[in-house]
């Protein structure tokens, strides 16, 4: 049995009542992407877990967020297999939340694509056919597009009314 005494950054110290020992568990951080569901809301997945299904999903990215959390606690109760529940770090695990290009602007829909598309110097309609998931971006697309929605986000950190 062991008992919780704090967090450090991602490393918990545990104190085993049995053995009269501390003992120090990382968490184990796994990318998950978000994106837009099929039927307009939000799918979660760990791309990085091969040969384990573990997703999530939900109306809303929060409720997404809390029904992969779910799965991956039911995943690792009923999971018989010792290699997938120590690759699941027995369910002690962080998620590094990323968006896909739809779930992105889903996510944030205040955003006029087309205009967003001619800022960055990407043609429109294939920024729609992103945004949509129609059309999967490159590596390199994605870069120039988190590179310049970052450089918008700093000038709109500055704005003063």
């Amino acid at each position: 049995m062991f008992e919780k005494i704090c967090l450090l950054a991602r490393t918990f110290l545990f104190f085993d009542k049995l053995t009269n020992k501390y003992m120090i568990m990382a968490k184990k951080v796994i990318k998950a992407v978000i994106e837009q569901a099929s039927d307009g809301g939000y799918g979660i997945y760990c791309p990085e877990l091969e040969g384990i299904s573990l997703f999530g999903y939900g109306l809303t990215e929060s409720e997404a967020k809390e029904d992969l959390q779910d799965n991956l606690e039911m995943f690792v109760d009923e999971c018989k297999d010792e290699n997938i529940i120590k690759t699941l770090n027995k369910g002690d695990i962080k998620f590094d939340y990323q968006y896909d290009i739809s779930g992105f602007f889903k996510t944030y829909n205040i955003f006029n694509v087309s205009e967003l598309a001619k800022k960055i110097g990407i043609n429109p309609s294939l920024m729609r056919r992103y945004k949509q998931g129609i059309t999967m971006a490159s590596k390199e697309q994605k870069k120039k597009i988190e590179k310049e929605i970052h450089i918008l986000a700093r000038e709109l950190s500055t704005v003063q009314f």
